[in-house]
């Protein structure tokens, strides 16, 4: 009997020259230094992906907590309970398609496409054809491979959720993150007037991504109430309930992305419950919510970065057997903007 799998790879209208890859390597939950560079057989593919020869990809908060298996919930969410279900990691991805599953119909051989992969920190990564989009021919790999996720959870946050409106005051918390720097360039690409909160250090790029305001954390209280806000974007992690909602005018809306800080169970989904909860009983609306990792989501930030309103901010650049050290910076909170995994040296793909 054939399986699925078997199936799917048999269907495949065009496969590699070799049987096996470089890819980086996690056995066991833990820190960068878990992640080894080695050569693995190829994936395959299911009737519903495609195979993506890896130009670029991305690194993001998500590939620590899930290196880490911290917080738990990651692990009782079918990510791996003893160890990582997927053992190269990698979700972002930018590269060309070579592969196609019995089943597809949006990707043909040869298309360029982003979005989020099953293990993209490897010379080919498989893709749910659901998850990825084409990319635009004026945008490079290394810009694309850093923009999916981080990108569609800030435009589902300032429109799916927020129903941002022109003219609106937003204040975004940690503004040179990966979430941050997508969230400040669409929001000014909606209408609204944007204040960024980041380190000293990084506010020179939270007001060259186009915010009309940057504050430095360290050195001013944001949160005191003598600026009231429409829409507070929080993808910082850290502040209380009540320090937020005294910046947030009595109609307006608290928008929590990520999880950061709390304990190794639930990490800070803790503060969003909160937030969800006290919600109903005041006339601030506060939200949590997980982004929709969905093409849909991926086309409309497609057509943002198509247009130039909204481009990657890229920080360091690393290459694949650098991938525990971009992991690492990211952990020590050295990265600003986002990090770039580059796979192949290609045009406009240089390690700096």
């Amino acid at each position: 009997m054939t399986t699925t799998s078997e199936q799917a790879s048999a269907d495949m209208s065009e496969v590699p020259p070799s049987n096996t890859m470089r890819a980086i390597v996690q056995r066991a939950f833990g820190s960068a230094d878990t992640l080894q560079p080695t050569d693995i057989e190829m994936p395959r593919i299911e009737a519903d992906e495609v195979l993506v020869e890896v130009q670029a990809a991305g690194v993001d908060r998500g590939v620590w907590h899930l290196m880490m298996g911290m917080p738990y919930l990651v692990r009782l969410a079918g990510f791996g309970f003893t160890k990582p279900k997927t053992p190269t990691p990698g979700l972002d991805v930018a590269g060309r398609v070579v592969a196609v599953g019995s089943s597809v119909s949006r990707f043909e051989i040869g298309d360029d496409v982003f979005g989020i992969a099953r293990g993209s920190y490897a010379e080919y990564a498989p893709a749910k054809e659901s998850k990825l989009a084409h990319k635009p021919a004026n945008v490079s790999f290394e810009q694309a491979a850093v923009a999916a996720i981080s990108g569609i959870t800030a435009l589902q946050g300032l429109t799916d959720v927020a129903k941002l409106e022109p003219g609106r005051r937003v204040l975004v918390i940690g503004a040179s993150g990966g979430v941050g720097t997508f969230a400040v360039q669409l929001a000014k690409a909606l209408g609204a007037d944007v204040t960024g909160v980041a380190s000293g250090r990084k506010l020179e790029l939270v007001r060259s991504l186009g915010a009309d305001h940057a504050i430095d954390y360290a050195t001013t209280d944001y949160l005191d109430g003598a600026i009231k806000y429409d829409l507070i974007l929080d993808a910082g992690g850290l502040n209380p309930l009540r320090r937020l909602r005294k910046a947030l005018k009595n109609d307006g809306t608290l928008v929590i992305v990520g999880g950061e800080g709390g304990g190794r169970i639930t990490g800070g989904i803790g503060r969003q419950l909160r937030a969800v909860l006290v919600s109903p009983f005041i006339s601030q609306r506060l939200t949590m919510f997980i982004s929709t990792e969905s093409h849909t989501h991926i086309e409309r930030l497609a057509e943002y970065m198509a247009s130039g309103r909204v481009t990657s901010a890229i920080g360091r650049r690393y290459r694949l057997e650098e991938v525990p050290a971009a992991i690492a910076d990211l952990e020590a909170g050295n990265a600003s903007g986002k990090s770039v995994i580059l796979v192949r040296e290609s045009e406009g793909n240089h390690a700096k």
